[in-house]
């Protein structure tokens, strides 16, 4: 199975197109990666949910709508979305583009097989089967009616193996498979098929589970089986699931490694749900996308951008330019919160972790809702002496830690030092 070192980085359509992306807008955002986001390690482009809908307008889907697929039931990119996907060519040619950029290509997928392959009996490429053999007709996603599940045995098997081979032939990079994370442990077994499926395709991809809240009894498997899984439900710009994310980050942060890391989800930040206003723009304040970009990068949680990137203002770049922010993702081991203090109206909270190639991270957010100060003492910090130099890594301030240490935060706002 492919193992990342570093959870990845890259951008996904749905914050700001929902269903509706087009070829269009994958490539300009793709163009603006690699000149501006590549040489600080970001790096895949995700196509999201429905991009076989020709008539997907928005985030909301359309029930039992005509999809695109070829004669053996497999989904293809809507030529009137995705132009270089007529003549059958289907995402081969806008993930060629993508790498030629230096870059690499992603898709969402519904887990099972279209409900509208079934209903045709379409075969299953390279089988003596049909669709019908291989559906599970009383497993239907809840919120979209596109797919039906697979039957857990060789003919389900037989469909993911098909599907993967095409999406290997096309050249594709990072599969997010949606309704099936957090389905468990009813849908197990379509779970291990597909990955298997995945990693028999002959191309490394990266498999990232939607989605959430993911099952914290059920870590080991998602670790054996993906890289990366989500540990909520879809994460917007709104203060009350940002706050909701330190007690998700807390239990799931010791599970990041090794190739597998929790996913907190996409980053709503620039100008968002482009489908219904080109003026709207993340409600996050500067302070609340710091917060989040720090505890993301502490915990090491994928980080995919939601934004369109070619509307960003100088705010957002530098948010995910920070170098040495970022070198915290890579590089942080042990993350672990240290306290949660929280009188009346002020709360503090403290993380801490190891870099990698030595010294520490200490990570200070105030989840309150006025600004505020706190002291945080050194024996507090688990072995860093009094004397230690830090550097505040949004800032670049530097310090000299005494035995107790005065820290101030804006409400809603963090602080993050590296200690070595």
């Amino acid at each position: 199975m492919f193992r990342p070192k570093i959870a990845p980085r890259g951008w996904n359509s749905w914050d700001c197109y929902g269903a509706a992306v087009t070829e269009k807008e994958v490539r300009q955002n793709a163009e603006f990666m690699a000149k501006h986001l590549k040489k600080y390690g970001w790096e895949y482009v995700v196509v999201d949910i429905q991009w076989y809908e020709p008539g997907a307008t928005s985030h909301e889907y359309r029930p039992f709508a005509d999809l695109c697929m070829d004669e053996y039931g497999r989904l293809l990119p809507a030529p009137n979305r995705f132009p270089s996907a007529a003549g059958g060519k289907g995402f081969a040619p806008l993930a060629e583009y993508v790498h030629s950029l230096g870059l690499k290509f992603g898709i969402h997928i519904m887990r099972g097989i279209p409900r509208q392959a079934v209903h045709k009996n379409l075969p299953v490429y390279g089988t003596d089967i049909t669709a019908r053999d291989a559906a599970r007709f009383n497993s239907i996603c809840m919120w979209n009616p596109d797919m039906y599940g697979i039957t857990p045995d060789e003919n389900g098997r037989a469909y993911y193996d098909s599907i993967f081979r095409l999406y290997a032939e096309w050249g594709v990079d990072f599969i997010k498979c949606d309704d099936i994370c957090r389905e468990l442990p009813h849908e197990e077994k379509e779970m291990i098929i597909l990955s298997e499926a995945l990693n028999s395709c002959g191309r490394e991809m990266v498999l990232s589970l939607s989605p959430g809240p993911a099952l914290l009894e059920k870590a080991e498997l998602y670790k054996q089986l993906a890289n990366m899984w989500r540990i909520t439900d879809d994460f917007w710009d709104d203060w009350k699931l940002l706050y909701a994310m330190f007690e998700r980050a807390e239990k799931w942060s010791i599970h990041a490694g090794a190739g597998h890391f929790p996913d907190a989800d996409m980053l709503p930040v620039g100008p968002i749900r482009q489908d219904y206003d080109k003026n709207n723009k993340t409600a996050f304040t500067e302070e609340e996308q710091i917060t989040m970009m720090t505890l993301w990068c502490i915990m090491r949680s994928p980080l995919m951008i939601g934004g369109e990137m070619t509307g960003f203002d100088d705010f957002t770049r530098k948010l995910l330019t920070n170098e040495a922010v970022l070198k915290m993702h890579a590089s942080s081991r042990n993350a672990r919160q240290i306290f949660r203090r929280k009188t009346e109206e002020k709360e503090y909270i403290l993380w801490t972790a190891d870099d990698c190639d030595g010294g520490k991270y200490i990570a200070v957010f105030n989840a309150g809702e006025e600004d505020g100060a706190f002291d945080v003492a050194t024996e507090e910090l688990e072995g860093i002496p009094a004397g230690s130099k830090a550097t505040e890594l949004w800032s670049g301030e530097s310090l000299v830690l005494g035995d107790s240490n005065r820290v101030e935060i804006p409400a809603h706002g963090a602080k993050v030092f590296f200690v070595g």
